[in-house]
Formats: structure tokens, sequence, C-alpha cells
């Protein structure tokens, strides 16, 4: 016997570290050259998943509602099989051992995760296996390129995407892994799912998108019949409905990077002229930046609560908790904020050009440590997942690798005039305007209070002056810096 132990892979298709296993289980070793750290076993797979509560501790009703669902879709699939997945909550350093023991297994198997709370719990797996005398595999599978794989010339980590980017461009990718054959599994019998509640958190209110690799599959196939090939154009417009809608399924790893990456490949040969190739290999950019930032946090794992580029002082963030609370509510009165962040509540969700409309104005108009938003996001998003949003919040903030300068400071007003200009975003979200003509929306911070009056909306008038802030944020960051 086997065990693969999921956890960031909550699929049977394309998911390395099961294929591993079951072809060990079929007499054949690991494919594809893969770095495992443990010697090949053989027999059927055993499929495990543990709700360890360190990892509980740092997530979001939204997350968890989804990985739930995830989880529901999966042990069906490994059902329909003949087998199942055993489900546990604890320490996985104890409960592995554990089942192998029950199971008489021979190894356990599991594909890496990258953050330092992971590695950390994947150590002491480690060494609790080796105690017991069981051996282990894990593999690289979340990501193409393993951290340490693409460096500058000296062997050093890129902290810019650009040089990063033209070398992930450039390397070979491998094939999707073939789901496991019926026979590589265990006839074996979990116990149910735990409840939300049972978890310890309350149902989100947000509507969660669903979850599973079918549905995964079937945004991936209808964004690449389509918005793939207008994906650079129209990706930083939220109404035009050019985006994948796939960062969940990539976090909670619902859908492998590879068969998302052969559907792009695919379209790249369907694209009908150039700027349709340029749009697919824009959407291809954007796989690279999730490895990009999976890199710097292996290498930097600190940057989860740290600043990653070092000021000559401590940047003296605001801590206006009246301020917080009104962006948190999306009660700013500027109108694209405030659309974003009901989004988020409504949703679990965000779109990627209002998070950076979002993220700028907590940082430069209110001044608020970025860490504020991290947390927030982390709360409520479903596709949170720790190296991305922490490295677009530094970007926001200033503070990261190849970030924004400090002084290129988003106008929100102009970026909702911009990317929405009908303001058909801003009104879906924010029903106080539904009746307010766009141009009207798009000056709300010019206006005078008599004329906000007079429109008889209940939506509340700006918190701060976008001009005045402004001013006070490059001051901020010239003190940081130690400019006369």
């Amino acid at each position: 016997m086997q065990l693969h132990w999921h956890r960031r892979d909550l699929r049977a298709a394309d998911n390395r570290g099961l294929a591993m296993a079951a072809d060990a289980a079929g007499g054949d070793r690991e494919r594809d050259g893969g770095a495992a750290d443990g010697d090949a076993a053989s027999g059927p797979v055993v499929p495990v998943f543990v709700f360890d509560d360190a990892v509980l501790d740092h997530a979001g009703a939204p997350r968890v509602r989804y990985m739930l669902d995830a989880l529901s879709t999966l042990r069906a699939w490994y059902r329909d099989r003949g087998s199942d997945l055993l489900v546990a909550r604890g320490d996985p350093a104890d409960i592995l051992p554990d089942l192998a023991v029950e199971y008489d297994a021979e190894r356990v198997v599991w594909n890496k995760d990258y953050s330092g709370l992971a590695r950390e719990r994947d150590a002491r797996v480690r060494r609790a296996l080796n105690e017991r005398d069981i051996a282990r595999a894990s593999v690289h599978d979340a990501i193409f390129h393993k951290p340490g794989s693409i460096t500058t010339n000296d062997g050093d980590p890129y902290s810019v995407f650009t040089y990063f980017w033209k070398k992930w461009r450039d390397r070979p990718k491998p094939d999707p892994f073939a789901a496991p054959e019926e026979e590589a599994l265990a006839a074996v019998e979990g116990d149910a799912l735990p409840s939300i509640e049972e978890l310890g958190f309350e149902a989100p209110g947000a509507d969660v998108q669903p979850a599973g690799t079918a549905a995964a599959r079937e945004r991936l196939a209808d964004f690449c019949a389509d918005g793939i090939f207008r994906y650079e154009e129209d990706r930083d417009y939220p109404t035009r409905n050019a985006v994948s809608h796939l960062s969940t399924d990539l976090k909670f790893g619902t859908i492998g990077i590879r068969e998302v990456y052969e559907a792009t490949a695919d379209a790249l040969e369907r694209a009908d002229d150039e700027a349709a190739r340029e749009s697919v290999e824009e959407y291809q950019s954007q796989l690279a930046w999730r490895e990009f930032y999976t890199h710097v946090l292996f290498f930097n794992p600190e940057v989860v609560s740290e600043n990653f580029r070092e000021y000559e002082h401590e940047i003296d963030w605001r801590d206006d908790a009246e301020e917080l609370a009104a962006w948190k509510a999306g009660e700013t009165g500027y109108p694209i904020v405030d659309a974003g962040m009901r989004q988020l509540k409504d949703e679990a969700y965000m779109h990627n050009r209002v998070r950076m409309i979002v993220a700028s104005f907590l940082t430069k108009d209110l001044q608020i440590d970025w860490r504020e938003g991290y947390a927030h996001f982390r709360e409520y998003l479903a596709d949170h997942d720790t190296a991305n949003d922490n490295g677009g919040w530094q970007w926001a903030a200033s503070t990261g690798t190849d970030a924004q300068p400090y002084f290129r400071i988003f106008n929100p007003m102009t970026q909702g005039e911009r990317y929405d200009p009908d303001a058909e975003y801003i009104k879906e979200y924010v029903p106080e305007l539904r009746g307010v003509e766009a141009d009207l929306i798009h000056e709300w911070h010019e206006l005078s209070p008599t004329q906000r009056a007079s429109i008889e909306t209940e939506y509340p008038e700006p918190i701060v002056d976008h001009s005045e802030r402004r001013e006070a944020a490059l001051a901020m960051f010239e003190a940081a810096r130690g400019d006369d």
C-alpha cells in the first residue's frame, strides 16, 4: 500500500505525485525524471486528506467552503472507482504515520508546497515518518519550474519579473499526467466530510463559485474559446469577461498547471492574428507571475509579514481605524474602490485591475499598512494564495519585489473612468449609484456637498481628498527613503 497525501492538489488528473504513486502501484517507476525524495514502493494507493488546524488558523470561510466542495467532488471521483478519500483532522505529523501503519503502507507520497508554514510542516512529517521507518516521496507539481531552477547568471533568485519571464517562457513544459487507473487505487472506505461549522467557521455570505475539476475545466474551455484571444486588450476592464476565473482552481489544485498551459498552447495555435497570439502569450505570462511570486516566497518566507524592499527608515503608516473600516465596508466615497470591496464580500472574488486600485487606495490614499489589506483579503478571498496575494499587496505598497514605484500613485477616479467608463461595474455592486449618470459617478470627488445631496443618493461623500493624500504619501515614502 501507499498513501497519497492530498493538500493543494484536490484533483486526480494531472497530479504528479498521485501519478507517481499509481505508476509504482503498477510496477512502473516515476515518470518525467521527477525528483522524489524517497525510494519507489509498490501497492495500491490510499488517498488521504488531513484537516490541519495550523493551516485552518489562517483560513477564511470562503476558502474553507470552496475546499470542502472540492473535496466532495474529489471523493466522488474516487468512489466511482471503488476507492475513497480518507479524511482526518489534526497534526499530519501524527496522523500520517498512524494511517501508514493502519493500512500497512510502505510509503507516503505528496506534492510539495512552498510557504514557510508548509515547509516546516512537511519537515516534521518527514521526521515522523523516518522515526517509524516509513518511506516518503515528495515532488514538485503546482509549478513548472522548482525554486532555484530559474536564476540570474550568478545563480541568485530573480527579483525582477521580466528576466524571470524570458527564461520561464523558453523552458520546455511537460505534458499533463494521466489520472490513476482504477486498479491502482485501494478499496477503502472513509468517514464523512466535516461541515464548515464543525471546522470552526460560519457559512460565508459570499456566493463561492462551483468547485472541482469538472467546473474548472468548464471555466478553462470557456476562456480558451473566447476571452483568451482578447485578454491583452480587455483584461483590465471588469465588465468585458476576458479573464479565466481559474485563480481559485489553481490555488486549490482542482486543475493542474500542465493542463491549463496545454489548453493555452492549443489556443495559441488556433489564434488567427498577431493580436490574438499576443493575448494568449500575455495570459501565459500571468501563469509565470504566479510562479515568480512562488519563487520569491520560497527564498524569502519572511515577506508574509515583512517588507521585501528595505528603506532607510520605517514607513510611517497611518493608524486610522475609521478609515480602515470604511475601506473594508466599501464606504469610502470612491465608487470604483467601493465596488471592488463589495464584490469581495458578495463573491469572495475581485477583478484583478480592481484589486490593484483598492490596494493602492489603502496604502497610498489612506496610507495604511499593506498588512491590513493582506489580512482582509486572506479572510474574504476564495482564491487567496500566500505567494500571489503577498506579492500583489507589496507591489501596490511599493515595498515588494519589482514593485510599483512609490511616486506612481493610482488616481481612483481616473482608474474608474478609464476601466469602467459607463460605470456598469460600479452600478452592479454599488446600488446607491444605479440611478446616477456615469459622468457624475466619475466626478463624485469633485462635486460639492450640495451637488451630491441633490442627486438624492445615500452614497457617502469621499472620506479623503485624493490630491492631498497623494502629496502626503509622497512625503511619507520620501521620509522613509531618507530624502531631504
